[in-house]
């Protein structure tokens, strides 16, 4: 149970750090093809309410990018269903505009190389939608807008999905939001998720761990500090020796220096020391 705890709270943290990572990429990357998609409306004198697909260099191939420009009523009164996205009716820009477009996103192949979820692996491409200012398809700038669903979901729905029915309680749909951060939701049915905004969306599922990996682990922790608990005890007792070695040498320096005579009184035999008394000298230099 602790061990998973530390996995999950490890995936969290790692999944924070590795999309802050990835923001300035994944914008520049959005930036580009919302760049192509308004092209796409400037080239086909687009009508109202028809999606049109995006040409892309060849370098990205693999992507696929289209776009709709929509009355803001139209949105009110009937949502969007396009490209695998239902907006829900009762949906207002925000800021509002009279008009607005919408630039759907499939990264296709490209998706693991600018979205990753540590811990899990992504079943599907990911797939997303931005919401932009049409008013006036002329100007240099493009402001981008959010929605406002009135608390209704909207409804994404991956087609080309491999999750089956048995997986559905382990999977989790990985939302990125525009603002680079990443949420894990829970899926209630098959290849189908929720959102309240815009953003990019996988479903994804956790990577299987090969088993007994984490006892290896936990079997090398132990014993490395048992090896550091050994090597302490080992030089304390070096310690120890050589201390009680240096004391042993000092004592019997101390016997060898100090020698005295014995003496017999009684019948015991007793240390004696040799007396050696000053000479008398006299204040002329001779002898008494």
């Amino acid at each position: 149970m602790t061990w998973n705890f530390m996995c999950l709270i490890l995936s969290l943290f790692l999944s924070q750090f590795v999309h802050s990572l990835n923001n300035n990429t994944t914008d520049s990357l959005d930036t580009c093809l919302q760049d192509f998609a308004f092209r796409t409306l400037i080239r086909h004198r687009p009508h109202t309410g028809n999606l049109y697909n995006a040409m892309l260099p060849e370098n990205l191939s693999g992507m696929s990018v289209s776009i709709v420009r929509l009355r803001s009523r139209r949105l009110w009164n009937r949502g969007a269903n396009f490209c695998n996205f239902h907006i829900p009716s009762r949906t207002i820009p925000v800021p509002h505009v009279k008009r607005l477009a919408l630039v759907y996103h499939d990264f296709g192949n490209w998706s693991s190389h600018y979205y990753t979820v540590p811990g899990y692996s992504m079943i599907t491409p990911v797939i997303g939608f931005k919401v932009f200012d049409a008013s006036n398809m002329m100007s240099r700038s493009v402001k981008k807008l959010s929605l406002n669903t009135m608390g209704k979901p909207i409804v994404i729905r991956f087609s080309n999905s491999t999750l089956s029915d048995g997986m559905v309680s382990k999977a989790r749909c990985a939302i990125f939001s525009s603002n680079g951060t990443l949420h894990l939701g829970e899926i209630t049915s098959a290849n189908v998720c929720f959102s309240q905004d815009q953003g990019h969306f996988s479903i994804v599922v956790p990577l299987k761990r090969k088993r007994g990996q984490w006892k290896l682990w936990a079997i090398g922790i132990v014993l490395g500090i048992c090896g550091f608990i050994l090597i302490g005890y080992v030089v304390i007792a070096s310690v120890k020796v050589m201390k009680a070695k240096k004391i042993q040498v000092m004592e019997k320096q101390a016997d060898e220096d100090l020698v005295l005579d014995t003496i017999w009184v009684g019948r015991s035999k007793m240390p004696s020391a040799t007396v050696t008394r000053t000479q008398p000298t006299l204040e002329d230099g001779g002898l008494p």
